[in-house]
């Protein structure tokens, strides 16, 4: 009997060797060392790693495909510019197994989808395009003119194209997604969601609405030289370690770090360089100087609390506010000002859940700083009032000039590789009408106008089956996204899924009628096309555009880039009707560049600027203190508590990745940065609020999540005491996606609401 899409799409229970011990006192240092060079062993040629390192994140050599993190304008380590889950990355997409007809002729659909995520990641590459028949129970080997012509003729089929939704994840480059969003575009949609939309679109509306630009404004030689960095709702340490070696730099300057975070996370409290011998061999850099254990969606009432102390200073004393900064730079301080005085200081400290001590400390170093930086992720962004928590740090900013000068302003950090390059170059669901009128210009149809379905609105459409085919260019969508069982029933009633992948993961089993893997090209590997061997270009988190290129030769004879895939299918469904030589794309990619230069600002000269070793910069209003807002200045803006309520029996939950992980992708069964191992399945609690529940460690426990009458459930998880706030819990995704309702997302940005979910806790 089939499995249904639901139960295809729940990560299996596996939880019978876990091993807790306490969390470590430094991070990276031998440990990270050991780690990493254990996956190169498990996974890869050695011969192969030792290439990939020369040229990972060097100068003319390949970005990672991990994280988004800068590399140095200047020089770089001659030991590596890379860290420990970087390796993992490439040991991830560099696997010495393939696979192709002979696995999946042996392994049904059914019986992958009973392997953990884990095991299903290390199964090996993609080396050829499968096909999954209606009615089969195995994917089979397909042709790609044959794959091509069938997503053709499904898209061609529908009635209308806004009945199709063309996803992204963030790891394609700037000329695939580009190509990508002009092909959907000219077949006739706007329905390209894409991963910005569950991580930091928040970030992005915020940013845009106050500073007129979706993007921070700090560089990396601005951390450097920050007199105070607040890092804030992130953890460096797992998903962008690289991060700390710019925090080092900080604090050998002379700068102050604060962490702000539920979790005491190692990364911030030690952190040992594996890159100093010394620091080996002597102990590490104590990075963080105040942890704040905010309670979850604390934050903008602890900011609200900081910025009244602040007015309360200024009225009394005076130069605590930048006031040359704020007449001249800012528009709606007045107004501001007045919403503030309407909060009560005490009021706000106790919802923040931070005790009166540790906020004195963050203060001092606030009101005696001018060059503040704040840096955020996933803990700000990813709440129904998260625009609020991002437009609450601009507030504080603001007040201090702390915005367009060296070594302060806004530092959101994004997660994915290329995610902000995606959307630079028009991997966006409701594109600005200035980019759509560039497009009709330079290629002669007229974009639609309608905003298309952003990534919950996708799920819905495919739900109520006004969506009928889904193309995801890479990523893993039913793992990253929130209410899996819903979200698996809405892929199954499609009549057509395509994922283009390296890797099997856990979307390729959660299929429409038919179905379509096509394997692709790795950042790792070399792209031949007609014109010779092909670099690719993406943007980083401080956006700079730096070129790509591979290192080792293909794994399969069988793989095709992502441009060559887009092209492919644009050239398949759009056939004689095209305005565009899709082929003529493929075969040189400077062609693709050119086109990006003429249709998207900043990229003047793109192909020549692009020989630069380190790359270029591109245009920031915000950096040079030019707010390209409605105002014509940095707007202030008026947020509110959020005034959610737990029940005496709730918990609020907030999803977390561990150190084994990077996004969906599962490295390994351990997080020793939390001490936890050989398992995944684990609710992190805070003691007291175990012993008030009557609950031991590792007790078997069910997690309940009700929203709007609609009860949902993930069973069978392991308690783990720790030091988290009480009346606060843990746990990993995509283990708990289960729980996040579609429907609780942020206002204005839609971004899953998957770090503040009330739960209640069931014994087994």
């Amino acid at each position: 009997m089939s499995s249904s899409a639901e139960e295809k799409a729940l990560t299996p229970e596996d939880f019978e060797n876990l091993k807790t011990t306490k969390p470590p006192k430094h991070s990276v240092g031998f440990g990270g060392i050991t780690a990493a060079m254990s996956q190169v062993s498990k996974y890869m040629n050695i011969a192969d790693a030792f290439k990939l390192g020369r040229k990972m994140n060097q100068k003319g050599g390949f970005d990672c495909p991990g994280c988004a993190w800068p590399d140095p304008d200047d020089e770089r380590s001659a030991l590596g510019e890379f860290c420990e889950n970087g390796i993992k990355a490439i040991a991830e997409e560099a696997q010495n197994k393939t696979i192709g007809a002979n696995f999946f002729a042996k392994h049904s659909v059914d019986e992958l989808a009973n392997w953990t995520d884990f095991e299903i990641g290390k199964s090996g590459r993609l080396a050829e395009p499968m096909y999954l028949a209606e009615g089969e129970t195995h994917y089979k080997p397909i042709s790609w003119e044959e794959a091509f012509n069938k997503v053709g003729t499904h898209l061609n089929a529908l009635d209308n194209p806004d009945e199709a939704v063309f996803y992204t994840s963030g790891r394609t480059t700037n000329e695939a997604a580009f190509l990508y969003q002009l092909f959907v575009r000219e077949y006739g949609t706007s329905n390209l969601p894409d991963c910005s939309n569950m991580c930091h679109e928040a970030s992005g509306s915020a940013l845009s609405e106050t500073l007129g630009i979706g993007k921070g404004s700090v560089t990396l030689d601005d951390l450097y030289k920050a007199e105070l960095v607040l890092v804030v709702g992130q953890n460096p340490g797992t998903n962008h370690p690289r991060m700390l070696t710019a925090l080092e730099k900080c604090k050998n300057n002379g700068g102050k770090i604060v962490a702000v975070n539920p979790l005491p996370e190692v990364g911030l409290v030690k952190f040992t360089n594996p890159q100093n011998p010394i620091k080996l061999l002597t102990g590490g850099t104590e990075l963080a100087d105040v942890f704040v254990p905010v309670t979850i969606n604390g934050d903008v009432a602890f900011f609200k609390a900081m910025l009244l102390k602040l007015l309360a200073e200024e009225e009394a004393k005076g130069n605590v506010f930048d006031q040359e900064f704020i007449n001249e730079f800012t528009h709606g301080y007045d107004a501001f000002i007045t919403d503030l005085k309407t909060y009560n200081f005490d009021d706000c400290l106790k919802a923040s859940g931070v005790s009166e001590a540790v906020f004195n400390q963050v203060f001092d170093l606030v009101l005696n700083k001018k060059k503040i930086i704040i840096c955020w992720a996933m803990g700000l962004t990813q709440h129904e009032n998260a625009v609020d928590n991002i437009r609450e740090v601009v507030n504080l900013l603001l007040l201090k000039g702390s915005i367009g000068k060296e070594g302060a302003g806004t530092c959101p950090v994004r997660g994915h590789s290329n995610v902000q390059g995606d959307r630079t170059v028009g991997i966006w669901e409701s594109a600005p009408q200035a980019f759509l009128d560039k497009i009709e210009s330079k290629f002669g149809f007229k974009p639609s106008v309608k905003h298309g379905y952003s990534v919950i609105d996708a799920i819905k459409a495919m739900y109520e089956k006004k969506a009928k085919v889904f193309f995801g260019l890479g990523g893993n969508f039913i793992s990253a996204v929130p209410d899996t069982v819903y979200s698996a029933k809405a892929l199954s009633n499609c009549n057509l899924t395509v994922h283009v992948s390296t890797k099997l993961n856990r979307s390729h089993l959660v299929t429409g009628r038919e179905a379509l893997i096509f394997p692709c090209l790795g950042r790792t590997e070399k792209d031949y096309q007609k014109s010779g061997l092909q670099k690719q270009s993406v943007e980083n988190s401080m956006g700079v555009v730096t070129s790509t290129a591979g290192v080792l030769e293909p794994c399969s004879t069988a793989l095709l880039s992502e441009v060559a895939v887009v092209c492919g299918i644009a050239h398949a469904t759009l056939k004689g009707r095209s305005k565009i030589n899709w082929l003529a794309y493929k075969d040189d990619y400077n062609l693709v560049r050119d086109a990006i230069e003429d249709v998207v600002s900043g990229f003047e000269n793109y192909n020549k600027r692009l020989k630069k070793p380190s790359g270029f910069y591109l245009p920031n209003g915000a950096r040079v203190r030019k707010f390209n807002t409605k105002t014509g200045k940095a707007n202030f803006s008026i947020n509110k508590l959020p005034e959610w309520r737990l029940k005496d029996d709730e918990l609020i939950m907030m999803t977390i990745r561990s150190h084994d992980q990077f996004n969906t992708t599962i490295y390994g069964l351990d997080d020793r940065y939390r001490g936890v191992f050989n398992g995944r399945r684990v609710v992190f609690m805070n003691r007291e609020d175990m012993k008030l529940r009557g609950l031991v460690e590792q007790q078997l426990v069910n997690l309940k999540s009700e929203f709007k009458g609609v009860l949902r459930n993930a069973n069978n998880f392991k308690v783990v005491g720790y030091d988290i706030p009480k009346n606060c819990c843990a746990t990993y995704f995509p283990e708990t996606n289960v729980l996040v309702p579609l429907a609780s997302f942020a206002h204005t940005a839609k971004t899953p609401a998957s770090k503040s979910i009330p739960i209640t806790i069931e014994i087994v």
